[in-house]
């Protein structure tokens, strides 16, 4: 297999060539670390760039010459966020505070080194997973514009081909957000279903660890790798590994696509809304049976999360706080941890109690429905500094406009994938949300492969 030929081709298929031997790790990461040295000056997506990349790579290649494959990952460059806990580069979380984290390779990291991948380096966030513009990283599509957060380095690193995959975290929307600007397929599977162990926290209940890819087929196979009981996570769910990487391919007869009327079809972008109904749209035309519905509690969702996130995030600032480190923190991070100090134990309580009328209200709906779609975001990458947006009439910020159809699936810990689906007359992507019952991953993945295939089509 060419170089040229691999960096579009599947994961699969380039691990297979590699254990066959028709291509040479060292090549293909050498390849990826040759884009990284000449277009990530302009594009900021790593903060650190692994000194062992292609000693790794030698490894690996010496591995099959002796018939030592190691796993579905062999040989394959995989960036990490900054977050992501690893023994042999710095973790710094996006901060420039004096915080020193472990040089350990957390429970996501470890399954990737047990697959055989190769880490090529730490991806750039948002500071402690806060925000959604990931500064001073740039969108690969047109360099004026974000490309999301918090994990946006991952997003970036993707799309530029400076790696075949990367890591994210998910707390309001951080995979599914940079993977819609960006142009890539990003996805949080179920709370609990990836362990975080290693991964620097930012809201206990809401975190979730997920793969940003070029393809679905190869988030299925990233999450297969990934998933599985993390005995140091206490919100690890002790199910068996998904079984993922199989099902794309499947047809869409009798598919039970949910569209939820209120909340995600509000206030968004018209090429948006065009672009997520043609597909769905596409869907039906091949067999999937469209089911419209209303959640009217989603309109109380917002006040909710951020009760949650705020106080979480602040708790496990403190120590930060009581030492003075957080001067040193990003002036809107340290606002938003401090204010976590004004979250009452009332609001919080009552937080979680919507969040268990919602969880209610959607275990009802996908009695009916195996899936429910919509748009990831209301809009595409807008310019670096732009504070608002109009939409409908409205002006409405950026920040609460880019996550408001991303979050309502962190409250409940389901999961949801984001898929290309086009791009808006300025050439910027635009992505479909896919979300499903918890643990159903397999609808998703499908119901993603299927808006995958029927885009290209």
């Amino acid at each position: 297999m060419e170089i040229t030929a691999a960096h579009n081709a599947p994961i699969a298929e380039v691990a297979k060539a590699i254990r066959e031997a028709t291509l040479s790790p060292v090549d293909l990461v050498g390849a990826c670390l040759d884009r990284i040295w000449e277009r990530d000056g302009k594009l900021h997506s790593f903060v650190h760039v692994a000194d062992n990349a292609l000693e790794r790579a030698n490894a690996a290649e010496q591995a099959v010459r002796d018939g030592r494959a190691l796993g579905p990952l062999h040989g394959i460059p995989i960036a990490v966020k900054d977050n992501y806990l690893t023994a042999d580069m710095p973790t710094t979380a996006g901060t420039f505070a004096d915080i020193a984290f472990p040089k350990e390779d957390g429970a996501a990291v470890a399954r990737l080194r047990e697959a055989g991948a190769i880490l090529i380096g730490k991806t750039r966030m948002h500071e402690f997973a806060w925000g959604m513009e990931t500064p001073p990283a740039r969108n690969p599509y047109d360099l004026d514009r974000v490309p999301g957060g918090s994990s946006g380095g991952s997003g970036i690193a993707v799309t530029a081909g400076f790696c075949m995959a990367a890591l994210g975290s998910d707390t309001g929307g951080s995979i599914r957000i940079p993977a819609s600007l960006c142009g890539t397929v990003g996805f949080k599977p179920t709370f609990g279903r990836i362990g975080r162990s290693g991964i620097v926290p930012h809201s206990w209940s809401l975190d979730h660890a997920g793969p940003l890819t070029r393809s679905v087929h190869d988030a299925a196979l990233l999450t297969d790798v990934l998933s599985g009981y993390d005995a140091k996570d206490a919100g690890s769910a002790n199910e068996p590994p998904t079984a993922l990487a199989g099902i794309p391919g499947q047809c869409a007869e009798g598919l039970r696509l949910g569209v939820c009327r209120n909340h995600f079809f509000e206030s968004l972008d018209p090429e948006v809304e065009a672009a997520v109904e043609a597909t769905i749209d596409r869907l039906a035309q091949v067999g999937a049976r469209v089911v419209e519905f209303e959640v009217p509690e989603l309109a109380y969702g917002l006040g909710a999360i951020f009760a949650i996130e705020l106080a979480s995030s602040t708790a496990y600032h403190l120590p930060h706080l009581a030492a003075g480190r957080t001067d040193d923190y990003s002036e809107d991070v340290r606002l938003l941890v401090e204010m976590g100090r004004l979250v009452t134990g009332s609001d919080y309580l009552q937080a979680e109690r919507y969040r268990s009328l919602l969880a209610a209200k959607f275990q009802s709906v996908f009695d009916r429905v195996d899936v429910v779609a919509g748009p990831t975001m209301p809009i595409t990458a807008w310019k670096i500094g732009q504070k608002d947006v109009v939409l409908g009439g409205k002006r409405e910020s950026v920040l609460e406009t880019s996550w408001r159809f991303t979050y309502p699936w962190n409250l409940l810990g389901l999961p949801a994938i984001s898929v290309p689906c086009g791009v808006d007359r300025l050439g910027l992507p635009m992505g479909i949300q896919i979300a499903g019952a918890a643990f159903d991953e397999a609808a998703v993945i499908r119901t993603a492969a299927l808006v995958e295939k029927h885009q290209a089509a």
